[in-house]
């Protein structure tokens, strides 16, 4: 049984650097899907370099995503919510796209997908025990530095399950982060809610926006996942000070419909052991991305 990690790609080598030291122990091969477009649909260069990560070189497959989907919404001036719309098409389908390089593999090796910058922590976890359908991660946040952390947060971020359960890697990565009972129709009729699902507790860490606040704000503008952002019409600036102060500009724990969402939340630095031991022993290399 083979376990095959797959991600999204756009322009984020740290990360990639980082995920694949540390799960290189653990996975026989990564699949890195990248595209020719953005989230908000702007043409851009194929960035990704395999020779810039040659230790994991012959384990690395590289996917390139040509075409926008089909069905995305084509008009002189879109609303919000139709490039939101959008955008959310784009990146199902640049997840998608890997389910078309799976062939090769067994029905019974196992497919992890994570977004580029959550990294499930394999060290404890054996997935060749798994008999459950769908495997979560319960990970921990932390934004702009690896150590500083957004306190009373879990995210449910890498999920993998066998070849052979999946339907698409899109609906993967939307599961449900809980067990539903045998009883509960709608689980019956849903691709997304399963009674057959184990959440691996302590399952890795999510590093989110380890960038300078240039690259993040250009992020920003550019990713369906962070469309508050748009929404405020945050300048370049605030994101600059949100770093220095240790602030987001996103309370995850309150309602999406309230505009309660948009509020400062206060992150906390920490130690570096609970951090992967890849980072603790490498803190030199790193030393940009740590808060002493």
């Amino acid at each position: 049984m083979k376990i095959i990690d797959s991600t999204t790609y756009f322009e984020e080598d740290l990360m990639m650097d980082l995920r694949f030291n540390i799960l290189d122990p653990y996975v026989d091969e990564f699949i890195v899907s990248e595209a020719r477009f953005s989230h908000s649909g702007k043409e851009k260069e194929i960035k990704f370099d395999k020779k810039k990560f040659s230790k994991f070189e012959k384990k690395i497959n590289h996917i390139i995503l040509e075409k926008e989907p089909n069905n995305i919404i084509k008009k002189d001036k879109l609303s919000y919510v139709e490039k939101r719309y959008n955008s959310i098409l784009r990146i199902k389908e640049q997840r998608n796209h890997i389910s078309k390089f799976l062939s090769k593999y067994s029905p019974e090796d196992f497919l992890i997908y994570s977004d580029n910058d959550e990294i499930p922590d394999l060290k404890n976890f054996d997935l060749q025990k798994i008999k459950k359908d769908v495997v979560i991660f319960k990970q921990k946040i932390f934004y702009y530095k690896f150590n500083l952390i957004l306190p009373g947060i879990d995210w449910f971020g890498s999920k993998a399950c066998k070849i052979k359960n999946l339907k698409t890697v899109d609906i993967l990565r939307n599961s449900k982060n809980k067990k539903y009972a045998f009883y509960r129709i709608d689980a019956l009729f849903s691709d997304i809610k399963h009674q057959s699902l184990q959440v691996v507790q302590n399952g890795g860490w999510h590093f989110s926006n380890l960038k300078t606040h240039e690259d993040l704000h250009k992020k920003y503008l550019n990713d369906e996942n962070h469309s508050e952002y748009e929404a405020l019409n945050l300048p370049v600036e605030r994101v600059r000070q949100n770093i220095e102060n240790w602030t987001i500009d996103y309370d995850h724990l309150a309602k999406k419909e309230s505009q309660e969402k948009f509020k400062k939340v206060k992150l906390e630095r920490i130690e570096l052991d609970i951090l992967p031991k890849f980072i603790q022993d490498n803190r030199e290399k790193y030393i940009e991305w740590i808060i002493k």
